[in-house]
């Protein structure tokens, strides 16, 4: 086992164990457990972590990037409730901000590159700046973008920011060896054959979202929402409707996450 999922909601541990058993994303083990009782001896041994893992988003992402289960990445969507234009906006001084949390893990842990996500409303709040501020103090270069789920051809807009950091020692040397590497190792294909798999991924990627349909929310706005296959196999025997809406409405769009991936990538 590769991978270590830090999910709190038992409806989406769930979910995420029975995604990993059908191999859909890096194979690896859920933790329950709050993100504050976490402590870094707990996360040896482990080459991908992924915090607020939801149903998978990043694992699901990685590997649509073209990004190795044995690669080394961290991840992290801390919850976006504290800065969604459909919450009570309390920004930091809301519980459930829970960036100091994971960003005390990254201090001990220090891994190598670190990608997350959280609603792009925080950005007025200054949740960026903290994360850029909090990463540069411990040796990390950081960047964003806001893209929405329409850029991958979804047909919704749900605006997100996404961030990606890298520790600055990493930056140098390793991992351009490391790049070099994976480069010779993934584009061996003539051009026109990944001229093929350009059209091929088109394809699938308006297919991806033929199955979706139109959830009424209780911020009075409806979204499309992909419900076949994308979100499953749910875990068996669990009543699906109001578990598959929170997992839903909480995940990332993986398409999108793996752009930022094959960005990093270069």
């Amino acid at each position: 086992m590769t991978a270590y999922y830090n999910e709190f909601d038992p409806f989406a541990a769930a979910w995420l164990r029975e995604l990993i058993k059908d191999g859909l994303i890096a194979d690896g083990i859920v933790d329950e457990r709050s993100i504050s009782d976490v402590q870094p001896k707990d996360l040896e041994g482990f080459t991908q972590c992924h915090f607020f893992a939801g149903i998978g988003g990043w694992s699901a992402a990685a590997r649509l990037a073209g990004w190795d289960d044995e690669r080394p990445m961290w991840t992290g969507s801390p919850p976006c409730q504290p800065f969604s234009t459909a919450g009570n906006r309390k920004g930091q001084d809301d519980e459930r901000h829970l960036w100091p949390v994971f960003f005390d893990l990254i201090r001990e842990c220090a891994p190598p590159v670190v990608f997350g996500e959280q609603v792009a409303a925080a950005i007025r709040t200054g949740w960026f700046d903290d994360l850029q501020n909090d990463m540069e103090a411990e040796g990390y270069a950081s960047a964003m973008a806001v893209l929405p789920a329409c850029s991958v051809g979804a047909p919704h807009k749900r605006d997100r920011l996404f961030y990606v950091a890298e520790r600055v020692a990493d930056a140098h040397g390793s991992r351009q060896r490391e790049q070099r590497e994976f480069r010779r190792s993934s584009y061996k294909a003539e051009d026109e054959d990944r001229e093929v798999n350009r059209v091929v991924e088109a394809d699938t990627l308006s297919n991806f979202w033929a199955g979706s349909e139109y959830i009424y929310c209780r911020d009075g706005k409806e979204r499309q929402i992909p419900t076949e296959p994308a979100l499953f196999p749910l875990a068996h025997g669990l009543p699906n409707r109001v578990g598959t809406l929170r997992g839903a409405g909480n995940a990332i769009v993986p398409q999108v996450a793996a752009e930022i991936i094959k960005a990093y990538m270069g």
